[in-house]
């Protein structure tokens, strides 16, 4: 039996976003120890706050505290918490009804275990050693037993010095890719600095990478056929944003390629030619990584363009 392939992969992105008056006030209280909420348009008070009426959709900015003690009205038990969760010890996801709020919010309950944890028990809020305006800066609850805090909310301006505008809030999947037949036969010819595709015994297209099984048809496919390794660029963008961990200078042109001989135009980067040549039917041929088994890049192969014709159906 052949061995099975598998890698570790990891998408991670940072989402940049700014901040209305309603969440920046939300977040920036946060910081201060306060707890806000919004009064929506029947009464209810909303936490986390919203700016806009989840049923009427009209704008809201009627801002209130509410009280750092409340009631769990559900829960799950986490018995392993993961990188960047709130704890790093056995912990219960919580919602909690805060004193004054109408809605639950949701976080992490500092318990010793599941036989703590109930519908109805009071919590309180732990707040973080060192707030910068987020919603980690409620470090977790901790069981509560004192008197309940006011349920009456107190209006509030929203109002507070060095207000937060914007944060960030980074992206990250975790996962192990294990390839199947078709796949790892493309990763292993690539080996050997090959590329190989799969024909479709119905419509006879060449897909490249292979998938196993015709996109269109819906077929298997297991005819293997090696294409390239030059090819035509069919539509290109220019990266003007330095990625993470990419040790490539911008700007540089990321293109679609269609390798001679198939019928599906695979991704790679263009190099040894200036980023403002680059250009659709553009000729141009692999340049492997010294040591690895995959294309570093694509670069000019000095032939003539290639006619429209030949690559419209792969644009």
């Amino acid at each position: 039996m052949p061995d099975v392939l598998s890698a570790p992969l990891v998408v991670e992105f940072p989402f940049t976003r700014s901040l209305g008056p309603v969440q920046s006030a939300f977040l920036t209280g946060l910081r201060e120890r306060t707890v806000l909420g919004v009064r929506a348009d029947d009464g209810t008070v909303l936490v986390p706050p919203v700016e806009y009426d989840p049923v009427t959709a009209n704008e809201l900015g009627d801002l209130v505290e509410v009280a750092p003690t409340g009631t769990v009205t559900t829960w799950a038990w986490n018995p392993s918490p993961r990188r960047d969760q709130p704890l790093d010890t056995p912990f219960a996801w919580v919602l909690v009804r805060l004193d004054g709020a109408g809605t639950a919010l949701l976080h992490a309950l500092d318990a010793p275990g599941p036989d703590a944890v109930r519908n109805g028990m009071r919590v309180r809020i732990r707040w973080a050693a060192t707030r910068t305006g987020a919603i980690t800066d409620i470090a977790c609850f901790e069981p509560y037993e004192d008197e309940p805090g006011p349920s009456e909310p107190v209006p509030h301006t929203g109002e507070f010095t060095d207000p937060v505008t914007g944060i960030v809030a980074p992206a990250r999947l975790d996962y192990v890719h294990t390839p199947g037949r078709a796949q790892s036969a493309y990763i292993k010819a690539l080996e050997e600095r090959r590329t190989v595709g799969e024909r479709c015994p119905s419509c006879r297209k060449v897909y490249v990478p292979p998938r196993g099984a015709c996109p269109t048809c819906g077929v298997a496919t297991a005819e293997q056929v090696e294409v390239g390794p030059r090819g035509t660029v069919t539509t290109f963008c220019i990266v003007n944003i330095k990625a993470k961990n990419l040790d490539i200078e911008v700007p540089y042109v990321y293109a679609h390629i269609a390798l001679d001989g198939a019928d599906l135009a695979l991704h790679g980067r263009i190099a040894g030619i200036p980023y403002d040549q680059v250009r659709m039917g553009l000729r141009v041929e692999p340049v492997w990584s010294e040591g690895a088994r995959h294309v570093d890049h694509y670069r000019p192969t000095g032939e003539p363009d290639a006619d429209y014709d030949t690559y419209k159906e792969l644009v």
